[in-house]
Parts: structure tokens; sequence; C-alpha cells
């Protein structure tokens, strides 16, 4: 007579749901009670799982929300982010900055964002960590597309890209980020006409 030996558990399978489970309970705690009253505790009691599993895998609460909040704005496993590529600058700029305002002005993803601003602005170990895996790598999209329509001779050949990103985007996370005024596609369509304005080709002097 055979016997079957049971399977050994999935070490690997099992941490990784738990991670998930803890970066999800963090997150809906997050927008549920407040980054102010979101403890670790808590997180753990959501997740099911000690607090010292927690505490082995992240070093402060705010790495913990940083982790929540890439699995949520995550796309396709290991693929960086891109940006729409139409040919026409000025509309995938347009498009892509509604797209931004629209989670930015959603309750559900506002609070998360400035409990994770809070913390950059504290931690640097955090900041550096923000830029290297998120921030990083947008900034990376950002000049593909801008690369692009300077390659296609829509952007001057000599501009700064990094610069015109800048231009470009940080006058919405600005005014999100100091409430200084609202957040609308009238606003963000008026901005990409008056950066693009400013970064076109100019015809030379006779």
């Amino acid at each position: 007579m055979t016997t079957q030996r049971r399977a050994a558990p999935d070490a690997a399978r099992r941490k990784e749901a738990s991670r998930r489970a803890i970066l999800t309970a963090a997150f809906d705690l997050l927008r549920e009670v407040g980054y102010g009253r979101l403890t670790i505790e808590g997180i753990a009691a959501r997740a099911g799982v000690g607090k010292q599993t927690i505490y082995r895998w992240w070093p402060s609460k705010g790495a913990v929300i940083f982790d929540a909040f890439l699995l949520l704005s995550e796309g396709a496993e290991g693929e960086p982010p891109v940006l729409p590529d139409t040919g026409d600058l000025e509309a995938d700029l347009k498009a892509v900055l509604r797209a931004t305002i629209a989670e930015l002005n959603d309750p559900g993803y506002d609070q998360p964002m400035r409990a994770l601003a809070t913390e950059i602005a504290h931690d640097p170990e955090l900041a550096a960590a923000y830029a290297q895996r998120l921030d990083g790598p947008l900034k990376e999209a950002k000049r593909q597309r801008l690369r692009s329509a300077q390659q296609a001779g829509q952007l001057a050949g000599d501009l700064d890209l990094d610069v015109a990103a800048e231009l470009i985007w940080g006058p919405v996370l600005n005014r999100w980020l100091h409430r200084s005024g609202p957040l609308t596609a009238d606003y963000t369509d008026r901005l990409v006409t008056t950066a693009l304005d400013g970064l076109r080709p100019r015809p030379a002097h006779r």
C-alpha cells in the first residue's frame, strides 16, 4: 500500500498573501480613521497577523503606507509606467493631467496620498525609496513622452526635459498639496496650453 506525502506548505505564497493583507488593511484603515489614528496594532488586527510580523517587514508606519500605495497603484507586474503617445502632445498631456486630478480629487485617495507626502517630508529613507521606486519611474515616463515630441519637432531641440516636466506637472501637485485652488479640467487644460506655448520651437531670427 502506498501513501501520499502531504505537500509542504508554500511559504512564499503564504508570505505574499500576508503581505498583501497587511497593505490592504493599512490602506483601508487609513481611509477610514485617518493618518493620526492609524496604528500598527490596528493594521495587524485588521489583517489578522501579529504586529511583530509588520515590524519584521517594515520599519515604520510610513513605510507600510508607501508599500500600500505602491500595491494600489501598480500596473502590469514589472512594467514601467508609460504615458500615452498619439502623436498629439497637447491632447496627450491634457488627458494625463485630467486623470491625475481625478485621482487627487478622489476622497478615497486624497488622505492616503497626503499621509504619504507628510511621511516623505520627515523621513529621508522613505523619501529615497519614493524617489527610486515611484517618482523615478514616473519622471522617466514623462521624459520619454516629451523626448518623443522633441524628436517629432514639437518641442525645442535644446529643451531641458526635466525642467519641462516640472513646469507641466509641478503646478498641479503644488495646488493640491497647499489647497491653493480648485483642481479642474479647465485648469489643467489651460496649464498645458500655457506651458506648451512657452516650450514650442521659436522661428530663427533672420
